[in-house]
């Protein structure tokens, strides 16, 4: 079972999990891409996870990215990265005093 970040709902209809096979995350992005074209796209660059997405994989953020191995009955969530709050705590930091 996929769960299928908000941002990327335009490409499954609105859905927001669904399911397709693969051993691998590289495999079920590959299942996505057949069912919903431009999937990959969102989440692939130069043959990795793109730098603003995460992959978790049964509940356990992944650092194997495309190589990390799904199982059967394993919940693969895709999590667009938040960004931000590093920049805004120094930019208020400075100054102060």
């Amino acid at each position: 079972m996929v769960w299928v970040p908000s941002l990327m709902r335009d490409l499954t209809g609105g859905a927001d999990r669904v399911d397709v096979p693969g051993r691998t995350v590289r495999q079920v992005i590959e299942s996505l891409e057949a069912l919903y074209p431009g999937m990959r796209d969102r989440l692939v660059e130069n043959d990795r996870l793109k730098p603003a997405i995460g992959v978790a994989v049964d509940g356990v953020m992944s650092r194997q990215g495309l190589r990390q191995q799904v199982g059967e009955t394993s919940e693969v969530h895709f999590l667009p990265a938040v960004s931000g709050g590093a920049a805004r705590c120094a930019a208020s930091g400075s100054g102060a005093g």
